[in-house]
């Protein structure tokens, strides 16, 4: 009775958790970007400058073909419009003080997918690449709603070093959007407020409640939610026998409690590991399981992947 009641309430947290997801989720935020409508509007919003008249590749969690032996990241949102110029659109939640380097990265790879054996390294200028945080939180401190890079040259700043590669942090925190308010409503559905009279932030409110609605979407959900719970158990009771050995084996001295906790410690890494093999095995993706490992473990992004390679 006991374990169908934690199965129940793991069930019921599960729901509970569906059901109160946020834009900013990467899992919704992709969701809803899928509609190209959307996506397109958006994008018009952050660069209306560009004149983008439509989007013809939209594809969530991308993976990159990349050089064996180089990490190879996975995009929340890849986006490619009529003009040969791609969209790199990232969820961010935690601060772990490193998107200035994944940024970098991230433009670094999206290159691969742009040119074939044989190509001219010229064709890069015309093909420029555009990679956009979405952050809740104010990642350089300055209250700025967003943060815009490009490489310029100190002496002449007309002078460019990577001409058609941009880098965009937008702060959701912000207190004032100033010329950035047509992103207002969007970044703050990341928050799950609504802003009356905008008609981008209606439409996006308005699909991620019928996404929360498609039962099929929602028994994927909850069947990851649910494949999680399992794997961590297990990972966690193996845990605790081989912890409990290692425990008594070194802490005999000190006591059978100091030496358990002595043996859970050092059998963390093993429980970490286990928890990935059972989550490949289920076929989940590595951007998934490294969201995953930083949300029940507690570790940094860079610990995560660590574990992943």
């Amino acid at each position: 009775m006991v374990q169908s009641t934690s199965w129940e309430a793991q069930l019921q947290a599960a729901s509970t958790k569906w059901e109160h997801l946020t834009l900013a989720d990467d899992r919704m935020f992709g969701m809803v970007m899928e509609d190209n409508q959307i996506c397109l509007e958006v994008l018009r919003r952050i660069f209306p400058q560009l004149n983008i008249q439509h989007v013809q590749q939209v594809e969530t969690q991308k993976q990159v073909n990349t050089m064996l032996g180089v990490k190879a990241p996975r995009f929340d949102v890849y986006v490619r419009d009529d003009q040969k110029r791609t969209y790199i659109l990232e969820m961010q939640v935690k601060n772990n003080h490193n998107l200035v380097s994944r940024a970098l990265h991230y433009l670094d790879q999206a290159d691969f997918e742009l040119l074939k054996p044989g190509d001219d390294y010229k064709q890069f200028n015309d093909l420029p690449v555009y990679v956009v945080f979405f952050c809740d939180f104010d990642y350089y401190g300055l209250d700025f709603p967003d943060y815009s890079f490009d490489e310029r040259c100190l002496r002449q700043l007309s002078l460019s070093s990577a001409p058609g590669r941009y880098k965009l942090f937008f702060n959701a925190k912000t207190s004032d959007f100033r010329d950035k308010i047509g992103l207002k409503g969007f970044l703050r559905l990341m928050y799950n407020e609504r802003t009356p009279g905008d008609e981008l932030a209606e439409r996006i409110y308005e699909k991620m409640e019928r996404i929360k609605r498609d039962p099929e979407r929602r028994r994927i959900f909850m069947k990851y939610e649910m494949d999680l719970i399992d794997a961590k158990d297990e990972g966690v009771a193996i845990g605790l026998k081989n912890g409990e050995a290692i425990g008594l084996k070194k802490g005999r001295k000190q006591g059978r409690k100091q030496g358990i906790a002595q043996g859970r410690n050092e059998q963390q890494a093993k429980d970490i590991l286990l928890m990935i093999k059972v989550l490949k095995n289920k076929h989940f993706s590595n951007k998934t399981i490294e969201h995953d490992l930083m949300s029940n473990y507690g570790l940094s992004r860079q610990e995560a992947q660590k574990y992943m390679q």
